[in-house]
């Protein structure tokens, strides 16, 4: 019987997992974010209110297809101009910030960790935050979320280190980190950490110095410097628009109720979080049935009440989307580090390895649901009631290639390998099969998803371009609010009933509205027409009687 010893596996060295995080970064926040379509709705409008601020000459108010866009503060905005201008008008530049905001992001959770705990922890966090499902969509999508995400965690980590070591650089850091947060995305980077916050110096008796640090002077006027000139400016160039936009639709409003159809149940956010951090759902499972012994550890509590805050509050919100559950994550990233570098020092034992199997399930399964993706589709579409859709997926045979296939049977045997290999440390193999996850989001399933849903309207934009079709008449969008066709045409794009001799880029169902029309494109479900001029009147749908009224 060979020793016990033969049987414990060593970790792999520091330089390694160094090596590997700079791997995950590479393959979860830039690979492939020049060549996927910008998503509609929010990647195409934050790409288009960019664009427009070069055309319109101004880059203090946003504008969508030449009306005010109040939804978001500033900062995105200006870190997108500013990548455009370096790079042009193109997915690379538009998507840059966010990739380089989440890199920092998982800069700072390292930096964080190493400096709380050992940087072997730290390592592991970092590649479990750069690898974690929601996390590898959301860096690499052109909106404010990655910024946001990095100034709210920045700023928690800047807490838990005053509280632990009463440095006032921290507390000043703090600061900062909520004034560039609130001029990101507003009221939501100040009200996460100061609920965290407070709860945290509450639990810990310690509400005095909370107050304290609350109401410094200089941290405030820290704040006041970084946040108020834009808020100002443009308040006295918007005026009580703006404040009605902004403050009550996109934050009081959508926090009493449901925009944009985006609602849900009270429990909404339990499977969107067991998808958000795939491929260690298992881990994060694991750590919350275990909360009683997190409590006893001073940086697990604070990242549990972090966690339990966030995803109380948008619980409550009657507007949910599922990227909100990620301000609440960072710390649970960590947690989850500490406790899998804990379980991989475990002896192996029978028990032991069984229980570890199961570790590697998730992803297990997301391979073999992404490796039959195509029967899934061909299964589904039967029962598509949505013309609209139906054409979408209907497309789907070309965007599934050989290369795919292999791809995930290879993933599907890798993780198999890793549920009976005993040489690596089951945390070593399970940041390594979260690189994996990483790259097969970033190389198949993100381009077949773009491909399916945007590609089209890529292809009409691009058509338009070359054709030259706008150059004699008006193009317009009529039941689809696609943003990105504007960024692609490089032009303005009304989104209104359209005239006849107009181009109307719609969905192919109603197309039968439009006759007579010269088809001009077709493809999953979209189309762009030009109406025929004719004293035939444009027949008006049941939709566009309901909005009139």
């Amino acid at each position: 019987m060979p020793p016990t010893a033969s049987l414990t596996p060593q970790p792999i060295s520091h330089f390694a997992l160094r090596i590997l995080a700079l791997i995950a970064v590479v393959v979860s926040f830039y690979l492939n974010i020049y060549a996927i379509p910008l998503f509609d709705l929010d990647e195409g409008a934050f790409s288009e209110a960019t664009r427009e601020m070069f055309t319109r000459g101004d880059f203090i108010s946003t504008f969508l297809d030449d009306n005010p866009r109040y939804d978001k503060p500033i900062l995105i905005y200006w870190l997108q101009a500013a990548s455009v201008f370096v790079f042009g008008v193109n997915e690379f530049a538009f998507r840059l910030p966010s990739a380089v905001a989440a890199t920092l992001w998982v800069l700072a959770v390292f930096f964080f960790v190493r400096r709380v705990r050992d940087e072997r922890t730290g390592l592991l966090a970092a590649i479990i935050t750069a690898t974690a499902f929601e996390v590898s969509v959301m860096a690499k999508a052109a909106t404010a979320d990655a910024l946001l995400n990095l100034l709210i965690a920045s700023a928690l980590f800047c807490v838990y280190l005053y509280w632990k070591e009463r440095d006032r650089r921290w507390l000043l850091f703090t600061f900062a980190c909520i004034g560039l947060g609130f001029l990101t995305k507003g009221p939501v980077a100040v009200l996460v950490p100061l609920a965290v916050s407070f709860l945290f110096f509450a639990i810990k008796k310690e509400l005095r110095v909370w107050l304290k640090m609350v109401f410094n002077p200089l941290g405030i006027a820290i704040f006041l410097a970084i946040a108020m000139p834009w808020y100002v400016v443009q308040y006295l160039k918007e005026g009580d628009a703006f404040i009605q936009g902004f403050f009550f639709k996109h934050n009081i409003d959508r926090f009493g109720g449901t925009m944009e159809q985006h609602g849900g149940g009270i429990f909404y956010y339990l499977p969107v979080l067991l998808v958000a951090v795939l491929p260690f759902t298992t881990v994060f499972v694991k750590v919350l049935l275990n909360a009683k012994q997190l409590v006893r550890d001073e940086l697990s509590l604070f990242a549990l009440i972090w966690l339990v805050f966030v995803v109380g509050f948008f619980s409550l919100s009657g507007t949910k989307l599922p990227h909100y559950v990620l301000y609440g994550l960072s710390g649970m990233f960590i947690v989850m580090a500490i406790s899998i570098n804990e379980l991989s020092l475990d002896k192996l034992g029978e028990g032991k390895m069984a229980s570890k199997m199961w570790l590697f399930m998730p992803q297990l399964v997301l391979f073999v649901v992404l490796l039959l993706l195509p029967e899934i589709i061909d299964g589904a579409l039967p029962g598509v009631k949505d013309v609209y859709v139906q054409g979408m997926l209907g497309e789907y045979e070309s965007h599934f290639s050989l290369v795919y296939r292999l791809f995930f049977v290879a993933a599907i045997m890798f993780s198999i390998w890793c549920m009976g290999e005993r040489q690596f440390l089951v945390s070593d193999k399970l940041v390594m099969s979260g690189v994996v996850s990483a790259f097969s989001l970033s190389v198949f399933l993100l381009p077949v998803l773009s491909g399916l849903h945007q590609g089209p309207i890529k292809e009409a934009a691009m058509l338009v371009n070359k054709e030259g079709y706008a150059d004699n008449a008006t193009i317009v969008r009529w039941h689809l609010n696609t943003p990105s066709f504007s960024v692609y045409t490089q032009r303005v794009t009304e989104t209104r009933r359209p005239q006849r001799g107009e181009i109307v880029l719609t969905k192919s169902k109603y197309l039968s509205e439009l006759e007579p029309y010269e088809l001009l494109y077709r493809k999953g479900g979209v189309a762009m027409a030009r109406l025929i001029k004719t004293d035939a009147p444009i027949i008006e749908s049941t939709e566009d009687k309901k909005r009139s009224e």
